[in-house]
């Protein structure tokens, strides 16, 4: 018998599918053609489950304002190409053309048995610095008896740990004790956690645009109406973004939004690093309107392209009414793999949110707390310049081959993060996602990093290519972007071939 998931909503369907862009071509191109090429994309991304029920050909037509027609041959179209089976009584649910590859998410890391064959250029996540990471590791091992004789639960983190990250926060210039700490399993566990505590079901969430993919699906997934407020680019997207502040202020008092989620250091996916009177502004703005900032510190440590003097302030040093929640994480800077995040707030928020996270997450490991305790302290300086110049190396390298082999491409360099955001000269950046898969390149397009399709003509590239590797990687990118500009997809493309 089939298998399938839950039914997927009319509304929660028509989201998704505006999220969704396909790539120009000449002509008019039928609504059911549109719709039939938005659920491919979605199910080929890996972003609408195969197995998903899509709801009732009546009921996508309401919320969509299309003709019944539209939606009955757009379904049609979808199981003639095998993306879609039906059976009377049971409904349509999404499936693949026999034979196909199962669907991949860009932003999830490439499998080990396909490293050989595939580049990945849709992941953001440094390799560990070694050998840091190791001697940290022997140093947390001698540690841990002392811990194991106890039942190894802390809600609230190891204390070593949360010593560590207060630290580092005063260093920074924002004075903070360890009960204003709390420490959890990868910044994504901090992100879940404060959004249930600041978030209701309907509440609005302002976001960047662009912002980070995982982070405006999880505030989808928690109910919040995302309101995008553009990024400020007023030379075009070679010149560094920075916030917009007069939309920021009118976002804030009109949509008087309960959250904000800002990326202000080193922003994901532009770089973009925000400064101090910009950040003040924008504290302002949002006490006004009684709008907490939920301030993703993550890529934080990762000024490759800025000196340490020229840092500004974290943004909670500016608040003085609880305004800011501030979300931090080891991953970016020491290793993804320790999965260790942290949240700094008022105390009394942390020891709810402590309290409210047993329920689905008691602790974070105590041995990789251990080892990030040990590599926030004395080799901190020595780790951050070895991932500097990681960091630097790849954007140099990538940044000269994408000049040289796409030159109507256009990017800023940043001064920091771990990403370069590019725009494709009006390539679609779903076309490219799709004929990367055929070129052995794995690409994030830029929809996934925006709210109701916007930058789909942009593409995200992580920082983290050798570079002795970024010729190639660059050579699959500029064979996926000919095929894409050629409409050269394959069985089950929407596009045709461009007159250019």
């Amino acid at each position: 018998m089939t298998q399938w998931h839950s039914t997927v909503t009319p509304p929660a369907l028509a989201r998704l599918l505006r999220t969704t862009s396909l790539p120009e071509v000449p002509g008019r191109r039928p609504a059911y053609r549109t719709l039939a090429g938005q659920v491919r994309t979605l199910v080929t991304e890996g972003r609408l489950p195969v197995g998903a029920r899509l709801p009732a050909e009546r009921e996508l037509a309401a919320e969509l304002s299309l003709s019944r027609t539209t939606v009955a041959t757009a379904y049609e179209t979808l199981r003639a190409e095998g993306y879609l089976r039906s059976r009377r009584g049971a409904g349509s649910w999404t499936a693949l053309p026999e034979g196909a590859r199962p669907p991949v998410d860009a932003l999830h890391p490439v499998q080990p048995d396909q490293r050989g064959t595939v580049v990945d250029l849709g992941v953001a996540a440094l390799p560990a610095p070694q050998p840091f990471l190791g001697e940290a590791a022997a140093r947390a091992l001698d540690q841990l008896p002392a811990y194991a004789a106890g039942h190894g639960h802390y809600p609230t983190g190891v204390p070593v740990l949360r010593e560590a990250v207060a630290r580092r926060y005063t260093e920074r210039g924002l004075p903070t004790v360890p009960d204003q700490i709390l420490i959890t399993t990868g910044a994504m566990g901090a992100l879940h956690l404060a959004q249930r505590a600041l978030l209701t079901r309907g509440d609005r969430a302002a976001v960047d645009a662009p912002s980070y993919a995982h982070s405006l699906q999880s505030l989808r997934r928690n109910g919040a109406r995302l309101v995008p407020v553009a990024l400020a680019r007023p030379d075009g997207p070679d010149t560094p973004a920075s916030w917009d502040l007069d939309e920021w202020q009118r976002v804030l008092r009109g949509a008087a939004p309960r959250i904000a989620y800002v990326i202000p250091d080193f922003h994901n996916p532009t770089g973009a690093l925000v400064d101090e009177e910009q950040r003040r502004a924008l504290l302002g703005h949002a006490r006004a309107a009684g709008t907490v900032l939920l301030v993703d510190e993550t890529p934080a440590e990762l000024g490759w392209g800025t000196p340490q003097s020229a840092l500004p302030r974290p943004l909670a040093a500016l608040d003085r009414s609880a305004q800011v929640v501030t979300v931090g994480s080891a991953g970016k800077l020491l290793w993804g793999g320790l999965r260790i995040g942290w949240l700094r707030a008022a105390p009394a928020l942390v020891r709810q949110l402590a309290t409210e996270r047993a329920f689905s997450d008691i602790g974070t490991p105590v041995l990789d707390q251990l080892i990030a305790a040990e590599l926030l302290g004395e080799p901190l300086a020595a780790v951050r310049a070895h991932q500097h110049r990681r960091l630097r190396g790849s954007a140099e390298a990538l940044a000269a081959e994408l000049r040289r082999r796409l030159p109507r491409w256009r990017f800023a360099m940043p001064p920091g993060g771990l990403a370069l955001w590019l725009a494709t000269d009006g390539v679609s950046g779903s076309a490219l996602a799709r004929a990367g898969e055929q070129t052995g390149v794995r690409l994030a397009a830029g929809a996934r990093f925006g709210v109701d399709g916007a930058f789909e003509n942009y593409l995200r590239i992580p920082l983290t290519v050798p570079p002795a590797a970024a010729p190639e990687a660059v050579d699959r990118l500029a064979e996926a972007a000919d095929r894409a500009a050629r409409g050269g997809l394959g069985a089950g493309s929407d596009s045709t071939p461009s007159a250019a």
